[in-house]
């Protein structure tokens, strides 16, 4: 899978990005910041590779974070990667995190193809995912979150002991003071 491209701009529209790297052009769609950048420039993508009957298409993200909350975002039922970018592109990303976070779907319906259902879904399905705790979305959160749920923890006490956790420490270190917390509350 292809996980991050460095590469020259060769072409560009109102979508995408041709980036070549190798003599090899990858067609990238992307954020508008990301399209901001003039032919012939450098640029570092975070990408996420879809591939279907129809084909691969890659979509690429300006930072990592982003690309963590374009893959959360993409977990929602009805929601896909282009409608995925286009929630990733309409607002900074803390601003999209605390809207999950207090519940504001008026966010999310004033972007174009997000409805009020799709609106609440994505609420609904990312509000227990998230770190609220820390008003980010971090990977090692993401992740702790869901062992804990595998072991059987339920979201609450999953979301109590989050924002305790080291987040310098490695997953599994991360695991082992969350479970640590969990035992003594």
């Amino acid at each position: 899978m292809i996980a991050f491209l460095r590469g020259i701009i060769l072409q560009k529209t109102l979508t995408f990005l041709i980036v070549e790297r190798n003599d090899i052009g990858y067609k990238v769609f992307v954020t508008p910041e990301l399209l901001d950048h003039p032919i012939g420039a450098e640029v570092q993508l975070y990408t996420y590779l879809k591939t279907s009957d129809d084909g691969q298409t890659l979509f690429g993200m300006p930072d990592f974070p982003t690309l963590q909350f374009f893959e959360l975002l993409i977990t929602v039922t009805s929601v896909g990667p282009k409608m995925a970018i286009t929630i990733v592109s309409a607002a900074k990303l803390d601003v999209l995190q605390q809207a999950i976070a207090s519940g504001d779907a008026g966010i999310f319906t004033r972007m174009s193809g997000v409805g009020n259902k799709t609106a609440e879904r994505i609420i609904l399905e990312l509000k227990n995912k998230m770190n609220v705790g820390l008003g980010t979305t971090s990977s090692g959160g993401t992740d702790l979150f869901d062992a804990l749920l595998s072991l059987g923890y339920n979201p609450r006490e999953a979301r109590e002991v989050l924002p305790k956790i080291d987040t310098t420490a490695d997953t599994q270190e991360q695991l082992k003071q969350a479970l640590k917390l969990i035992s003594h509350s």
